[in-house]
This record gives C-alpha cells, structure tokens and sequence, in this order.
C-alpha cells in the first residue's frame, strides 16, 4: 500500500497544503488539496474518494477536481460519506451558488460526482480494498477509517480530539502497519483544541496509550502558524514511533 501525502497541514499557506491522502493512486481521503498537489492526469486516475468530514480544509479540492478533470474520466469520481457529511457538501458547496452542481453535469445519469451513502462501523468494499468507517470525535458526524488492502491495513483518524472506538478495533487487527492521527495546536491552546475537538502533544501522548502497540504513528493536521512549536512539543512525547508529517508530497510505502 503506497500512502502518498499530497496535503497533511490543518491550514493552507505556501508550503502548506490542506488534507489529502491518496492511496495507490486510486482511492483519496479527503479533498483539501489534491486539485493544486497533483496533475491533472493524475487526479483523473482516482476512482473512489473517502470523506472524512464537511469542513472546508478536506473538502475544498472537490469543487476544482470536478471542473478540472470534467469530461476527461468517462465515468464518475465515487464519493463515499455519510448522509450528515454529505448533506453539508451539497447544501454549502456544490449549490450552484458557490459552485456548480457536479452531481447533476453533464447530466444526471452520468454526472462528474456521485455521492454514495456509508454506515459507520459497516464495512465496504471497493476494488481491492475494504474501508471500515468509524466515528471519531470531531465535528459534522466525522469519521475515521480503517482501510485494509491484501495482507495490510492502516488506520487513519483525520481531524478528531480524544476519541476511543476506533482504537477499540485498531487494537483487534493483527495486520495493522501504520496509523496517521493528527496534532493542531500546541498545549498553550489546549482549550482552543477542546473546544474546536482536535489534539496538542499533551492530550496526544495520552492518546497513544489507547493505540496497538509496536506500531508506526504519523502526526498530521499541524497547523502552519505553530509548526516549529509543535515540532518541538511533539519530540519531547519521546516516542520513538512518531514521525511528523511536516512537508506535503511525501510518500510511505506498506
């Protein structure tokens, strides 16, 4: 399984790129940046997208993926979200207000974008891949997602604050390579990080206590303002599994 990095930052800025991890070149979590991360010929080459939340910084690339690469695919970029998450997608962005409708051009039957309905902690199967989504904690009924493909799997939690259920199944997978979680703000900002449902160091060294053991952890989500800061409070976690996602189009292979 090839994790390539295109965006890992929790704010936009030169240098930052917004969240967007694509795996094998085929199957995307989330859209923050992959319209500016990747060429055009590649973004057409995506098949299936996993949304993990609303916000805007996972879900804007949407918008310019589907006018870049409209007419290019000869088939639908299939989006897989729950309703709450969805909803918020159609009725804020694509409304032919802020953005044109790419579920309904060219037409209905074969539109840019077709959005697919998923239950949390129900498994789904797409090409070689099964995706099991999990709620986290974080806003606009957000998810995490254990993707297995083969012999492999991988957790990815995205955007959330302490959160438990999904590492009461990571911690059941005997195949697990890696996890990627986040780190926003540092500690001085605790309460900011509470109250928006997202990690510091400090509340991130309690978290790795929940997680498998032995196991790789990449910390992104950093926001651009406080990334030396961060740099600096996540290495004095002292965990030797960590490694900081702090440039984007950075590759991983498991």
């Amino acid at each position: 399984m090839l994790v390539r990095i295109i965006g890992g930052h929790g704010g936009v800025s030169p240098g930052f790129k917004a969240t967007s991890y694509l795996i094998d070149g085929k199957l995307l979590i989330d859209a923050g940046s992959v319209a500016s991360g990747i060429q055009i010929e590649e973004q057409s080459n995506i098949d299936h997208i996993l949304i993990s939340h609303a916000h805007l910084d996972h879900i804007s690339d949407l918008a310019f993926l589907a006018d870049n690469c409209f007419g290019m695919k000869g088939k639908p970029f299939e989006i897989y979200a729950n309703s709450p998450i969805k909803d918020a997608i159609k009725t804020h962005l694509l409304n032919d207000i802020i953005w044109p409708d790419f579920t309904m051009l060219p037409n209905k039957e074969n539109p840019t974008l077709r959005f697919h309905d998923i239950r949390p902690e129900t498994w789904i199967e797409l090409g070689d891949y099964r995706i099991l989504p999990i709620p986290v904690n974080h806003q606009v009924g957000a998810l995490g997602f254990i993707i297995e493909r083969k012999n492999t799997s991988v957790v990815f939690t995205q955007d959330t604050g302490p959160t438990n259920k999904i590492w009461e199944y990571a911690n059941k997978i005997k195949n697990l390579k890696a996890i990627f979680s986040e780190v926003s703000f540092p500690n001085s900002l605790s309460k900011v990080a509470t109250d928006s449902q997202h990690h510091t160091p400090a509340t991130m060294k309690e978290e790795i206590k929940k997680m498998p053991k032995n196991v790789p952890i990449f910390l992104g989500h950093l926001k651009p303002n406080f990334q030396h800061q961060l740099f600096k409070e996540i290495e004095e976690i002292g965990d030797e599994r960590i490694t900081i996602l702090g440039s984007s189009d950075t590759s991983y292979v498991f």
